[in-house]
Formats: structure tokens, sequence, C-alpha cells
């Protein structure tokens, strides 16, 4: 499982490091903070489901980003979705042909480092900003799914690729598709190793996806003007 993860993430992480290039943190961004919101739709990979949105869910939540300059951002988000399953909809055939369904709210906790890949913001044309700009992210959090009549909770890692948009000098608009791998059995409530077989980071450990339209609102503006006293 530690590989196949590996696999997973070191490609990400390389790809954010070599498009950051020498001058990703050379000028700061106007504002320090930006705070705001995304709703959207859900997904779900997992023991009852082998197709991200065979059963797409709603999906929401509260964003507050760091601005470390106009490349980097450390963001945070609580996030809520629902995801649901069933095994009769799926190509696999479960030994003694069973069939299992499932539906329930996951909440997770999330920090993510994000990477633009142009200069992000509105000013001068030499500071060659842009108003638009792809990015990446990858971070860490903790997810809770509540179903089924059981509570569980796992480690996880959102992957990330989005698109923001400045629609005014402090308005950003957002749309992001996010895959999260969740370090547990359980999201989709009692399932677990319906095929019999032994747990696979692939097969038997619940990934849910979340396409998502957000609006934020940046504020903390910091100072502009360097005052020189000789």
């Amino acid at each position: 499982m530690q590989v196949r993860l590996r696999k997973i993430l070191l490609p990400a992480i390389l790809l954010i490091a070599l498009l950051s290039g020498p001058c990703a943190g050379a000028q700061e961004s106007t504002y320090k903070f930006d705070f705001g919101g995304q709703v959207g739709m859900s997904g779900y990979i997992g023991d009852a489901s082998s197709s991200i949105f065979a059963h797409p869910g709603i999906s929401g939540g509260l964003s507050f980003r760091y601005l470390h300059d106009v490349r980097w951002s450390l963001r945070t988000l609580l996030n809520a979705r629902t995801i649901s399953g069933n095994t009769a909809d799926m190509d696999d055939v479960l030994p003694g042909f069973a069939s299992y369904s499932f539906k329930a709210t996951v909440f997770d906790l999330q920090e993510r480092a994000e990477f633009n890949f142009f200069p992000y913001g509105i000013g001068e044309t030499y500071k060659r900003l842009r108003r638009w700009t792809p990015y990446l992210a990858l971070g860490v959090g903790m997810s809770l799914s509540s179903g089924e009549g059981e509570t569980n909770l796992g480690f996880c890692v959102p992957m990330s690729f989005g698109f923001k948009y400045k629609a005014k000098p402090r308005l950003n608009l957002g749309l992001e598709f996010t895959m999260t791998k969740v370090f547990s059995d359980h999201m989709d409530g009692p399932l677990s190793d319906l095929h019999q077989i032994k747990s696979s980071f692939g097969r038997n450990t619940d990934w849910y996806s979340d396409i998502t339209f957000s609006l934020t609102y940046e504020f903390g503006e910091r100072c502009a003007t360097c005052h020189y006293v000789d």
C-alpha cells in the first residue's frame, strides 16, 4: 500500500516543485487572506461503486486561505458531502450473488498547499499578473463518515486540480475537481471486503470526489508603501 501511495503522491509533488520555478515566492499578493465557500457534486469509489459519479451526491463547505504570494497559498477547508452506492449497479459479481447498498454523510477537515501555474492577481503591467490561472493542490486531513448506524474516522489525502478567475480585485471565482483518498474501509458504513480478498490500496479502501464551484473574498491588505528614513 505504501509503494502505491508513493506512486500517486510523488509525481504530484515533483510537478508542483518543477512548475514553481526559482521565482515562485518573489512577489507578494495584495491581500493576506481570502474566505468563502463552495458547492457542487460529490462522488464515491469503494466497495459499493466502481465509478466515481455512478451515484452523485451534494457537496459543500467553507474555505480559508493564507495567500503567501501570487503563486503559493495555504488553504484550510471544512467540507460536508453525501455519498451512496449500490453493488447491484456494478459489473462485479459478489460471492453468493450478494447485493449491498448504503447512504452516508462524510465530513472532513483538510489542510492543503496550493500552487498557481501563473502569477495570480490584478495589478500594473510590469508585475505580469494574470486574472486567471490553473492550480494544483495537495494536502492532508481527517474524514468522518456517518451512516448506516455507524460513525467512522479516517486519515485522508486530498489531491486537486482547479481553475481560478479574479472577477474583481478582491473577488475570486473557482472551479475545482478533488479526489480524496481515505485510509479507511468504512466511509461507506459497515461494508468491508465484500470480495473476500485481502485488503488492498485500490480495492478495499475508500475514495470520494468533489466537483465544486467556489466564491471567495480577499481581506487583510498588505502595506504597499515602503517608508524610507534617511
